[in-house]
C-alpha cells in the first residue's frame, strides 16, 4: 500500500492565504455596509421622477457625522411609522416653511423655492394643503418630489412635532442612483436651495 504524502507546504500556504483573503474581504464589506454605505431600493412613487419604483440608491451613512444636513438633500431616515423612508429635506431646524405664496410656491424663511420644471413631478402642485411651520431645532421638514402621491411632513403636522423628524433618525444621504444603469446619476441638491438664508 502506497504511503500518502502530505501536500507541499507552498500549496497549503496558498490555500490558507486565499481563505484569509476571502474572509478579510467579507469583513471589510460588512464593516462598509454597517458603518459607511448602504444600498436602498425605492418602493413607491413618492419621489418620482427623481427616483422611480425599484430604482436603487447608495446612501452615505457617514455624511452627517461631521456636518449638518443640507436643504435639498435626499435622505433615508426612520419615518413616522418606524419604517425606512426616503424624502427630500425642504427645511431644517430654525427655518420657517410655508405653503404657499401668491404665486403658489413653497417658501423657506420667506425665500420661494423654484421647484417647477426641476425636481417636483411634472404637473404636480407644490402642495395640496396649506401649512406654516417653524421647524424645531434638531428636526427636519421633509417632502417627496411627487407631491400628489407622497405621505410626508404635511401628513403628520398634528403629531406633536408638526410633521418634522429628528436629525437623529436620519440614516444617511442618498448620493447616487446606480440602478438601473441607464438612469445612473449623482443626486445633488437643486440650486434653488442655495438662495435660502
Amino acid at each position: 500500500m502506497a504511503e500518502e504524502k502530505d501536500p507541499p507546504a507552498a500549496k497549503r500556504s496558498g490555500t490558507r492565504e486565499s481563505i484569509l483573503f476571502l474572509l478579510g474581504g467579507v469583513a471589510v464589506a460588512v464593516l462598509v455596509h454597517v458603518f459607511a454605505l448602504q444600498s436602498f431600493y425605492i418602493p413607491s412613487e413618492s419621489m418620482e421622477n427623481t427616483l422611480l419604483i425599484n430604482d436603487r440608491v447608495l446612501v452615505n451613512k457617514l455624511a452627517y457625522r461631521f456636518g449638518d444636513v443640507d436643504r435639498g438633500d435626499i435622505v433615508v431616515f426612520k419615518g413616522w411609522t418606524g419604517e425606512d423612508t426616503i424624502k427630500r429635506v425642504i427645511a431644517k431646524g430654525g427655518d420657517t416653511v410655508r405653503c404657499c405664496d401668491a404665486r403658489n410656491r413653497i417658501t423657506v424663511n420667506g425665500t420661494p423655492l423654484d421647484e417647477q420644471g426641476g425636481y417636483v413631478y411634472p404637473g404636480a402642485s407644490p402642495s395640496d394643503g396649506r401649512f406654516d411651520v417653524r421647524v424645531p431645532a434638531g428636526r427636519l421638514w421633509l417632502m417627496g418630489d411627487h407631491r400628489d402621491d407622497s405621505q410626508d411632513s404635511r401628513s403628520f403636522v398634528d403629531d406633536g412635532h408638526e410633521g418634522t423628524i429628528s436629525e437623529d433618525d436620519v440614516i444617511g444621504r442618498a448620493f447616487v442612483r446606480y440602478w438601473p444603469l441607464s438612469r445612473g446619476s449623482f443626486l445633488s441638491p437643486p440650486a434653488t436651495f442655495s438662495a435660502i438664508h
